[in-house]
């Protein structure tokens, strides 16, 4: 049995480490192809002629250097390994390669690598490895651009509903549906609140629909405990920095970094831990 256990976590630890580095081609061309979508969209309500674009999409073209444009290789491309042995620069021009990369299918890697030890080969391992997938690449969508694209969000909530109407998940079809609604509206009320005393937009609608989806997957009864540790720790990052001077223009933080770290968390201590964890 422990060793069908270790077989399945390191299968689906594998399979991890292959989806986190297409996660990373996902990460950086997604807000891009929104951008030229939305220029195009732009472009034909103003009545203007939408110029035929070059194909540019998550599989074309092929993954190059940003600087020398030198086409990578597949077997430039193999998670961890490929950076390892290209010392962590291209290996056509040497400019430095950045650690987020293997980072990525690293966490990738060790999340699914969890979902195969805790459900073994199952639909639910898959099932929660693509919820933690989805996590990933929001994370740093979200902190290099403060988008949270509905491409991912909206599936993610969908599956959520799906997943608890199969018996997959632990909360029941209605604590589900219930969750996605309560976690909607709730940043909505505290968007709006905000906006009227302060005449500013303290958060997007990304945030609402990421913490709708987290009320999909682990039911109303989470959206405490996960708003909690989403905010603690997102105030606390934000503190650090401040004091390191390392805030962004308009000195301020993405909020949904800490929330998907927040579903992270109930996905592998369960959302009480989190509560027992701040003493409540």
């Amino acid at each position: 049995m422990l060793t069908t256990q270790w077989f399945d976590a390191a299968a689906l630890g594998v399979l991890g480490l292959l989806i986190g580095s297409f996660l990373n081609v996902v990460i950086y061309r997604l807000p891009l192809m929104l951008e030229a979508q939305w220029q195009a969209e732009c472009k034909e309500l103003a009545g203007q002629e939408v110029p035929v674009a070059p194909t540019f999409n998550l599989m074309l073209p092929r993954s190059r250097c940003p600087k020398c444009q030198h086409a990578i290789s597949w077997y430039e491309n193999i998670p961890i390994l490929s950076y390892i042995f290209l010392r962590a620069k291209c290996a056509a021009c040497k400019t430095p390669i950045s650690a987020r990369y293997p980072l990525v299918e690293l966490a990738t890697g060790a999340l699914f690598c969890y979902c195969g030890w805790t459900w073994g080969m199952s639909s639910q391992a898959l099932l929660w490895s693509g919820f933690c997938a989805a996590l990933v690449t929001l994370t740093l969508i979200d902190w290099d651009t403060t988008l949270l694209p509905d491409d991912i969000t909206l599936p993610l909530l969908w599956a959520g509903l799906i997943a608890a109407a199969l018996h997959w998940t632990t909360p029941s079809l209605p604590d589900a549906l219930w969750g996605a609604v309560a976690g909607y509206m709730s940043l909505w009320l505290v968007y709006w609140g905000f906006k009227l005393v302060t005449g500013k937009e303290g958060m997007g609608f990304g945030d609402f629909k990421l913490f709708a989806a987290l009320g999909a997957w682990f039911g109303w009864q989470a959206l405490v405990p996960i708003i909690l540790m989403a905010s603690v720790i997102g105030a606390v990052i934000g503190i650090g920095m401040k004091f390191a001077s390392s805030l962004r223009e308009g000195r301020y933080v993405p909020f949904g970094p800490f929330l998907a770290g927040a579903g992270l968390t109930a996905m592998i201590f369960g959302p009480g831990s989190i509560l027992h964890a701040v003493g409540l």
